[in-house]
């Protein structure tokens, strides 16, 4: 009765754009490490949330919130030593001139200030990000977000190109110069913008490419795409919101995974282990160039509190191996996921890597039919069995895996057997 009535008060006041996830949404109260509780009382295993990216309330970061919090919380207008200090910290973690931070507060601000800066720097008004993204919520930044926008709606300076997507898309998993033929169709979107009398200041990708299904294109992919947007005149922008701080498992960010180095990199919720931080960092040379233009204030990005809570997360993905933990984790749960699908025919494809992956369900392994009502039946029955997850991908017919990086192998064992109880059901 409790939750019903708080679903009408909710519904009343926050009117019905908003969405919950679950047939029966989930009435939380407390987490703490990779688990979550409800008013009732109830334990769910979270597999969903990179936004408690080391854990739900974790303690150490919880401390320096709460203990900077009692002391004292202003903005960049003033000097504060947790500032300057999470900066440096955060850009020692980034390859070579990415060094200088400007403090957002989401995922979207920081991928808006970085088009931003992109269309400043370079003087070109263009972008182009895959189909099906997922960028924000901004005015701008939902134009960039493909998923989100229709595509009749999109403005005449954005284009799209095909995600790299092996299993589904135009140039499979046999095909080995797949990374460069989905590369090459940057050229092409280069010049459908030219035809407009466009030019491209960006190019933006998430490197997990989440909302395209979990793809992790082969390294030659972003290198190349990399070399044509540069030709061209743009920017390339890596959206790490999603894929960064240790996700992946073997780097630090997504994007070292391909070996390259971009213009800009984005990043979000996950630095902040549920606190809204978020960062655009970029080198000394386009920081100089946009501020010869521009002045950049925000008021609450870049606060002491949110700084001393980015300072305590690097603390605890250094002090406390996370990235070998997911590594090491990510890989036994990879190899659980292949073994299901072993057994199930209703497992398409197993895509991913670290702590985050992407099961694609059919109903026909030969045809690729897509199995979307199963892929929603099987999240509504791990949520009634004590797992949350959710869904993605344009069909969405992908099961989308993505815990908290402090994940174990306990974990990821009452996982798989309870997602094989949900493919046998």
């Amino acid at each position: 009765m409790k939750t019903e009535s708080l679903l009408e008060r909710r519904a009343r006041v926050m009117g019905p754009a908003y969405r919950l996830f679950y047939r029966q949404p989930v009435h939380l109260v407390r987490g703490e490490g990779a688990w979550l509780y409800d008013a009732d009382g109830r334990q769910y295993l979270d597999c969903y949330n990179n936004v408690a990216s080391v854990g739900h309330c974790h303690p150490r970061v919880v401390e320096a919130l709460s203990k900077q919090a009692s002391m004292l919380n202003t903005h960049t207008r003033y000097l504060h030593e947790n500032v300057v200090r999470y900066a440096e910290r955060l850009g020692d973690t980034l390859p070579g001139d990415l060094s200088v931070c400007m403090f957002v507060c989401t995922g979207t601000e920081a991928n808006d200030l970085a088009f931003r800066i992109a269309r400043t720097v370079t003087g070109n008004e263009g972008a182009i990000v895959t189909e099906h993204a997922y960028h924000g919520n901004s005015l701008v930044v939902t134009e960039l977000s493909t998923e989100e926008y229709p595509v009749c709606d999109q403005p005449d300076y954005l284009e799209t190109v095909e995600a790299p997507d092996g299993y589904r898309g135009s140039y499979g998993y046999s095909d080995q110069d797949r990374g460069r033929k989905y590369a090459a169709l940057a050229t092409a979107a280069i010049d459908r913008l030219a035809k407009r009398g466009k030019h491209p200041a960006l190019f933006m990708c998430d490197n997990i490419f989440s909302s395209n299904g979990v793809l992790t294109p082969p390294p030659e992919y972003l290198q190349d795409v990399y070399r044509r947007v540069r030709a061209a005149g743009g920017l390339v922008v890596a959206d790490e919101v999603q894929s960064g701080l240790c996700r992946l498992g073997d780097h630090m960010w997504g994007f070292e995974d391909s070996d390259v180095i971009p213009d800009i990199v984005t990043m979000g919720k996950p630095v902040g282990d549920g606190h809204p931080l978020a960062v655009v960092v970029t080198t000394p040379a386009i920081a100089a160039e946009f501020a010869r233009k521009f002045h950049y204030f925000n008021t609450f990005g870049g606060n002491p509190v949110s700084a001393a809570v980015g300072l305590a997360v690097l603390e605890v993905v250094e002090q406390e191996n996370i990235l070998q933990n997911v590594h090491d984790v990510g890989a036994y749960l990879k190899q659980g996921l292949k073994d299901l699908a072993q057994r199930h025919e209703s497992i398409g494809d197993v895509r991913g890597k670290g702590l985050f992956y992407g099961v694609e369900l059919v109903t026909d392994r030969d045809t690729k039919k897509p199995a979307e009502k199963e892929a929603r039946r099987i999240r509504e029955y791990l949520r009634e069995n004590g797992v949350l997850l959710s869904t993605t991908g344009a069909l969405n017919n992908t099961l989308k895996i993505r815990p908290p990086m402090i994940f174990s192998k306990a974990n990821a064992d009452e996982l798989l057997g309870k997602l094989e109880q949900a493919l046998m059901n």
